[in-house]
């Protein structure tokens, strides 16, 4: 019986439709939460992506974010790039600074405050992340970690 139920998980693990629903719930259960975030913050939900991508691109650029690399990582307009920033700005999540080499360029920093109050509000997410790492091997999570770079960096390249 039990290796009816690997042989099941293994046509599992490789059926393109069952990664689709897996990701799909994963993308939803990360919205839910970030929307749950935006409104008892009052912000948008395209403000919490902007904070996320904010946060992010000096781990994944090595650099600060910029709003025009915002408006193209959020497919959003200038306008809305401009009103976005202007909402998080006043709520105290981030702040511009000018670069200091060539001050047209306007480098987008998530305040430390902001921050250490997002941390706390996704506290369980990262719990919730920490006790399913611990499931897995660090082979394994060196595995899971390429695929999810290799899908994002398709994902990115169908962008």
């Amino acid at each position: 019986m039990q290796h009816d139920t690997a042989e099941g998980s293994e046509s599992a693990a490789s059926d393109l439709q069952a990664y689709a629903v897996l990701l799909r719930t994963l993308n939803g259960e990360f919205n839910r939460i970030a929307h749950t975030f935006a409104q008892a913050h009052g912000l948008h939900a395209t403000d919490v992506h902007a904070l996320a991508a904010i946060l992010d691109a000096s781990v994944n650029e090595g650099r600060p974010m910029t709003p025009s690399r915002l408006r193209e990582r959020l497919n959003l307009t200038s306008g809305a790039v401009t009103a976005c920033l202007d909402r998080l700005e006043r709520a105290g999540h981030i702040s511009r600074t000018r670069d200091d080499a060539d001050r047209r360029v306007v480098h987008l920093h998530y305040r430390a405050g902001a921050r250490a109050l997002a941390r706390r509000y996704f506290s369980p997410l990262a719990r919730s992340t920490e006790a399913a790492r611990q499931r897995f091997t660090p082979e394994q999570l060196e595995t899971i970690a390429e695929f999810l770079r290799a899908l994002n960096q398709e994902l990115a390249r169908e962008h």
